[in-house]
């Protein structure tokens, strides 16, 4: 690799496939963030999750060693409302197609939980969503109502095998409206510029770890954040040398990236 880890100065880290799988933290995960602590390097960890909010995150990264506060956790329930208020602060009333943690984040976000007359149809993965709750949303998005999708993860890796995502429920809704929602989560520009803004760090020196060529790597590389990928998850050394967005780091694990940056100082 001819570029260096020295200059980054933050991190924007994904969570599945990087610290954990399923319910299994990955070798490392606890040392990598005392490094990153030792290091004065800044970090928020970023997920299209829009069925958990920052504090049970911060739960469970508390339980595997890990001692991070609610503000370096953004995920796609808490971006969706942050970016309506600072984008589209004339959205005050919503459908949703979502569980209860958007539901809440919408609420504490002063947004209105309506049925009908709605400026927004907010949607993210709701694992009791039906005929009804589709229909309610396609009338009011076809009325005029904006059309927010938290994320497009078309699919959910669960114990029993890739489930459907969220992005199922979007599909759904762009088949029976003609209309394409404005997205939040990545691989979309706003999961990156809010997490961007927590750090107070520019693009140059800011990277973004994941497992996911497809939404850590892609997304990132468009905005200009420099890109690690980290093969414990999803994608493979293989696919990411034939990608479009090739990453400027790969790395085997987190032990491996700790290492490689020690080397640095």
């Amino acid at each position: 690799m001819t570029q260096s880890l020295a200059p980054l100065r933050a991190l924007l880290i994904d969570m599945d496939g990087v610290l954990w799988v399923g319910n299994q933290t990955l070798p490392g995960v606890a040392a990598f963030f005392a490094f990153l602590q030792e290091h004065r390097i800044r970090y928020v960890l970023v997920s299209n999750n829009a069925t958990r909010r920052a504090d049970s995150i911060v739960e469970r990264l508390r339980g595997a060693g890990i001692p991070a506060a609610t503000q370096n956790v953004l995920t796609s329930a808490d971006a969706t409302p942050r970016w309506m208020q600072q984008q589209l602060p004339d959205l005050k009333r919503a459908f949703v197609i979502g569980e209860t943690a958007l539901v809440q984040a919408l609420s504490d976000a002063h947004i209105e939980i309506v049925r009908q007359d709605a400026d927004a149809v907010v949607v993210g993965l709701d694992r009791h969503v039906n005929y009804e709750k589709l229909k309610r949303a396609a009338l009011e998005i076809r009325r005029g109502a904006k059309f927010i999708a938290t994320n497009t993860d078309r699919t959910l890796p669960t114990e029993e095998g890739l489930t459907p995502g969220a992005g199922s429920i979007v599909a759904a809704l762009v088949a029976a409206t003609d209309v394409a929602p404005l997205v939040i989560g990545k691989p979309a520009r706003p999961m990156f510029q809010l997490a961007l803004e927590i750090t107070g760090t520019s693009p140059q020196e800011t990277a973004m770890l994941g497992d996911r060529l497809d939404t850590d790597i892609d997304g990132a590389a468009q905005v200009g954040l420099k890109t690690i990928l980290v093969l414990t998850g999803v994608s493979t050394r293989a696919e990411a040398e034939k990608n479009h967005h090739k990453p400027d780091f790969i790395f085997d694990d987190l032990t491996a990236l700790q290492e490689a940056w020690t080397e640095t100082y």
